[in-house]
């Protein structure tokens, strides 16, 4: 699916179909190409009607407010967040601290049992990766499949863009995988408390998590978790 912002195509990303609105609302935010102005309009293929794409084609429109994006290098994969990016380390440096209280570690150890009741499209395809959104309360109360992790969480978090629930001061992330660095920058980018997996975080994601200020744990599995990152 090729996505655009303001009629600049900024991004290909092979995705599963199903909230594709959300899918480049949230990418176009999780980047900071929106540059904290509102999504006024999202369609199908902005020059033609959305059948000729085959809804391959979607259009973020700020009215021309955000800036100039600057689209990618290159493809994006269902493994990678970030591939074609020039320089890793700018997104790595200058993360700015997320805020909001923190969450119970109990909440996030329970968290992804929760998650894998209700990746309804992992029963069926056993080849999805799913982000849910954490409550306060430790609820799950949104939940985004696709089959890539990334796209999982941009889905989740375009559709608390269009929600007006970013940033997501207080609230956690829950993941069916590993926490890669895109994960964490993207749990970063959206104002994440916390991030919960299922797995392990890689270095990069726990030096990410450090310097934003967001608890970060994984393995969390019947109950019990490691802590990475106390936030």
């Amino acid at each position: 699916m090729a996505i655009e912002l303001d009629g600049v195509r900024v991004a290909t990303t092979m995705r599963t179909p199903g909230h594709d609105f959300e899918l480049a609302v949230g990418f176009c935010h999780n980047e900071g190409l929106l540059g904290g102005y509102p999504v006024t309009k999202v369609r199908y293929c902005a020059d033609g009607p959305a059948v000729g794409s085959a809804f391959n084609v979607v259009s973020v429109s700020t009215g021309g407010l955000a800036p100039s994006p600057r689209p990618r290098l290159g493809a994006t994969t269902t493994s990678c967040g970030f591939c074609g990016r020039d320089e890793i380390d700018e997104l790595a440096t200058g993360l700015p601290r997320v805020g909001g209280r923190a969450l119970s570690w109990v909440a996030m150890a329970e968290a992804p049992g929760q998650l894998r009741s209700r990746q309804t499209l992992f029963e069926s395809t056993g080849a999805v990766h799913a982000a849910g959104l954490i409550e306060a309360s430790g609820e799950i109360s949104l939940v985004r499949e696709d089959i890539g992790r990334h796209n999982a969480v941009d889905k989740l978090v375009g559709r608390m863009v269009l929600d007006g629930r970013i940033p997501a001061m207080g609230l956690g992330l829950a993941l069916s995988g590993r926490t890669s660095f895109e994960l964490a920058h993207k749990a970063s980018a959206a104002g994440f408390r916390a991030v919960v997996s299922v797995s392990a975080p890689t270095g990069l994601a726990a030096a990410v998590a450090e310097q934003a200020g967001i608890q970060l744990a994984g393995f969390a599995r019947g109950g019990d978790m490691t802590i990475y990152a106390e936030g």
